[in-house]
């Protein structure tokens, strides 16, 4: 089969040649290009003659799709695959299969450090004392003790609540399955609105899908607490963020963390979360580690090697 990574997803010259004759080993052919194209021109000249593609999160339309007559799989180096359209691929028998597990350690680790941001000021008071300025009385908060509710428990959510739990948080969650593990260890599952009224911070780690789009919206932003604190790391769209900023402007809300967005950055500058007060806003970077990227090769490359065995 022509196998063809359409982007370079981390992979380095001396690791493409490994691949490519791990390939070229089982009577495949294995192309990667080096550079990241989104427009739909470019992805249908690279894909129109591919039976698996390598992708991370750039958008796959019908119209893209539709060109690429030899497509089998997509090989996703992504968690989600919102970003692609899935209805015309199980039309066509294009199977879709992620790379589920690679980010978990670094999206948990960045949405708590997203939470002590938040709580302690840290990005505000870097900016702060390169302006001369002293810490002028500040004082913030701790996460030990605070009760954080976990919307979506599927494997980032829940090593998310663990790690939490280490710091003294009590934990609450809703997800659509409740996880005996969890349940075992102390952590209370909840209704979404028990969970949004009771939290002193909420971290929502679910896939957007047609049920989870605006899942947080007003009537349950409208529930948290003014000393509350909302932090996401999944989808933009999961959050009403219109909304979220108005809360933010209002003092409705303490502040907020957010690592995505409803479109990849660079965003519009009138989105409403770069002037809403007291959130911290970053580029998605949650998954974007070393380590993290390491594993997603080795992931994605299993996961071919998986398809083809079949």
């Amino acid at each position: 089969m022509n196998i063809i990574a359409v982007e370079p997803i981390g992979i380095g010259k001396a690791k493409e040649e490994e691949i490519k004759k791990e390939f070229s080993c089982l009577g495949h052919s294995f192309l990667m290009y080096y550079d990241r194209k989104e427009d739909e021109k470019t992805l249908i000249e690279r894909m129109k003659d591919a039976d698996i593609v390598i992708i991370s999160n750039i958008p796959l339309t019908k119209n893209v799709l539709n060109e690429c007559k030899h497509l089998k799989m997509l090989a996703v180096a992504f968690t989600g695959i919102d970003h692609i359209d899935q209805e015309f691929c199980k039309e066509k028998n294009i199977e879709i299969i992620n790379a589920s597990g690679y980010a978990t350690e670094g999206v948990s680790e960045l949405a708590i450090g997203l939470m002590i941001d938040v709580l302690r000021h840290i990005s505000v008071l870097n900016e702060d004392i390169r302006q001369g300025k002293t810490r002028n009385n500040y004082l913030g908060f701790e996460l030990r003790n605070k009760t954080v509710g976990i919307v979506g428990t599927g494997a980032i959510g829940t090593r998310t609540a663990l790690l939490l739990q280490n710091f003294g948080c009590k934990i609450l969650a809703y997800s659509r399955t409740k996880k005996q593990d969890l349940i075992d260890k102390g952590i209370s599952y909840v209704d979404l609105k028990t969970l949004m009224k009771e939290s002193d911070i909420v971290s929502v780690h679910t896939p957007l899908t047609k049920q989870t789009f605006h899942l947080i919206n007003k009537e349950m932003l409208d529930l948290c607490k003014p000393s509350a604190i909302v932090i996401n790391t999944a989808r933009g769209n999961v959050i009403d963020n219109t909304y979220l900023a108005t809360m933010l402007n209002e003092g409705k809300l303490l502040g907020a963390g957010i690592d995505v967005f409803e479109k990849e950055p660079p965003l519009a500058t009138n989105h409403p979360l770069l002037t809403a007060k007291n959130c911290i806003v970053v580029p998605h970077i949650a998954y974007a580690t070393r380590e993290s990227f390491d594993d997603r090769i080795e992931i994605v490359i299993n996961n071919i090697k998986n398809y083809l065995k079949r």
